[in-house]
């Protein structure tokens, strides 16, 4: 139970990092924009990788 909620939690985390992403990209700032890109998709790797559950 615990773990599915951290992933659910991870992927909001990730889609704000891509939304702030896209933000940082649109006001000029490219390479705080590329870190936070590669931010969400490590999140999204790890969520993928450790955090669901296999049924």
């Amino acid at each position: 139970m615990w773990k599915n909620m951290i992933a659910v939690i991870a992927a909001i985390l990730a889609g704000l990092f891509f939304l702030l992403g896209l933000i940082l990209m649109t006001v000029g700032d490219l390479q705080t924009a590329g870190a936070t890109f590669l931010i969400a998709s490590l999140i999204i790797y790890l969520r993928e990788t450790r955090l669901t559950e296999t049924s």
